[in-house]
């Protein structure tokens, strides 16, 4: 299972059928809010900056959105049961949101009231129409303000099916997106048998675990020592976000359209060899990916300490494992990347910074935005191009086992950036590269550049167990600020 762009989704065409759902009582917003719960951090900042954006004229909009396949015809009854059963099992998708008296509610529909309407669509004669459509669907459909926050669908034909899930980001995230697979699957395939799944009418509440995340934090203020470690890391960068070091050619305060690509980076037997190279220097292979990024970036003329956002699960706390929501703390880290060490030194530097990291992970990064960066807080993005790296090993997550039967895939889409996201995932076929950044002319060679470079780099470790010289990048078009060592 790999995140890439949907329009490189190599869908068979057919016919499409969707189940849109609806409550059959009275609506949410018509009830006295006795059962409202609070949102989360991440969910409220979501929300507030779609109201401002939509306000503004130019709207931010994205979504996340997983595809997988079902062998042999679909039993379309039994993947309609199958959908509702997820979506009354995990309560965080039967909320609709509302702002009363300045807070961001959610407010639940209780899982008997909600039903599913089969909606045919249509039939495709070309991939390419298929997938224009459902680019086209998830985008217009999708709309943080509006409930229901996801839609869903299948792909017919003879022999097989293509079921899509696309949500907005405000109810899940990419962690998410295996457990729909498992749950929705593993419920079908035991409907199809007459046998029961083994699955909990209910899942672990998302909203249990922002109630307590807002019980513990939302009182705290810019003086408390859990803030610390920002404020050690502030001092250090000059400033709250961490620039990404190369020139993309932005201007100040301005949106820009993406561009959303997607490549190999190892394949699986280079991509077990590249694990071996850093469990011989006694890290974990995401560190050695991170410590090729930082290399990679220094050589560009980056700086030599690597500092950048990480984001992390927040799964291990609780039993929320199984759970979908918006689980995850973005968090800095540093380490030294500097000239002259070689990849076992600048593993062990990633080591140290990715364990002092963890140890201050229990602030919200919105909470930690919000009292330490005010100003920006009330920014509808991220200030400018921030460095940021995100990674996840997707044979480790509920369902791995199924993966090379079901064949699921992550899709993310954005409207609009300021900067440049990369997402790295390892799975059965390797390890690969999702990146989202800017559609200006300097971005596309610095991050072609950049990729290429870091392919080469990976691979090298691959096959030696240190850093070569990658090619050059394009360097950036002024320092770093912040008084970053160089």
């Amino acid at each position: 299972m790999r995140q890439f762009p949907l329009e490189m989704h190599h869908l068979t065409p057919g016919r499409v059928v969707e189940w849109r759902l609806r409550s059959t009582a009275a609506r949410a917003r018509g009830r006295d809010g006795a059962a409202d719960r609070r949102a989360s951090f991440n969910q409220d900042k979501h929300f507030t900056v779609a109201e401002e954006s939509r306000g503004s004229g130019d709207p931010v909009a994205s979504w996340l959105a997983v595809t997988f396949e079902v062998a042999g015809r679909l039993d379309e009854q039994a993947l309609a049961q199958a959908l509702l059963a997820f979506v009354r099992r995990h309560e965080v998708l039967r909320c609709e949101f509302r702002r009363l008296a300045g807070e961001l509610s959610c407010a639940p529909f209780t899982p008997a009231e909600l039903a599913l309407d089969a909606v045919p669509v249509g039939s495709f004669d070309t991939s390419e129409g298929l997938r224009g459509f459902l680019t086209e669907r998830f985008t217009r459909s999708i709309d943080t303000l509006s409930w229901p926050l996801f839609t869903m669908g299948a792909v017919l034909r003879e022999d097989s099916a293509t079921v899509y899930l696309a949500f907005d980001h405000i109810v899940c995230d990419g962690m998410s997106m295996p457990i729909v697979v498992r749950e929705v699957l593993t419920e079908y395939e035991a409907l199809r048998r007459g046998l029961d799944a083994g699955l909990p009418a209910a899942a672990p509440s998302y909203l249990d675990f922002a109630d307590e995340q807002r019980r513990r934090y939302l009182s705290i203020d810019a003086g408390d020592e859990r803030l610390d470690y920002w404020k050690s890391f502030i001092a250090r960068n000059g400033e709250f976000f961490p620039r990404f070091p190369l020139d993309l050619g932005v201007e100040p305060d301005r949106m820009y359209p993406i561009v959303n690509e997607a490549s190999e980076l190892l394949d699986a037997a280079e991509a077990e060899v590249f694990e071996k190279s850093c469990l011989a220097v006694d890290g974990k292979p995401f560190m050695g990916v991170l410590a090729a990024v930082a290399f990679c970036l220094r050589e560009a003329g980056g700086p030599g300490v690597y500092r950048g956002f990480m984001p992390v699960s927040e799964r291990g706390r609780g039993p929320w494992n199984h759970a979908v929501g918006w689980f995850v703390n973005t968090m800095p880290i540093e380490f030294d990347a500097s000239p002259g060490r070689d990849f076992g030194q600048v593993m062990a530097g990633v080591r140290a910074g990715f364990s002092e990291m963890i140890s201050h992970i229990d602030v919200p990064f919105v909470r930690a935005w919000q009292l330490l960066a005010p100003e920006e807080f009330a920014a509808q993005s991220w200030p400018y191009p921030v460095n940021f790296f995100s990674y996840i090993d997707m044979r480790k997550v509920p369902g791995a086992e199924r993966h090379g039967d079901w064949r699921p895939a992550t899709h993310v889409w954005s409207a609009r950036a300021n900067g440049a996201c990369s997402w790295f995932q390892r799975d059965a076929a390797g390890l690969h590269m999702n990146s989202l950044y800017v559609d200006t002319p300097a971005a596309r060679r610095t991050m072609g550049d950049f990729q290429e470079a870091l392919r080469r780099t990976v691979q090298d470790i691959a096959r030696g167990g240190g850093f070569r010289r990658p090619i050059a990048l394009t360097p950036p078009r002024q320092p770093v600020r912040g008084g970053v060592e160089v």
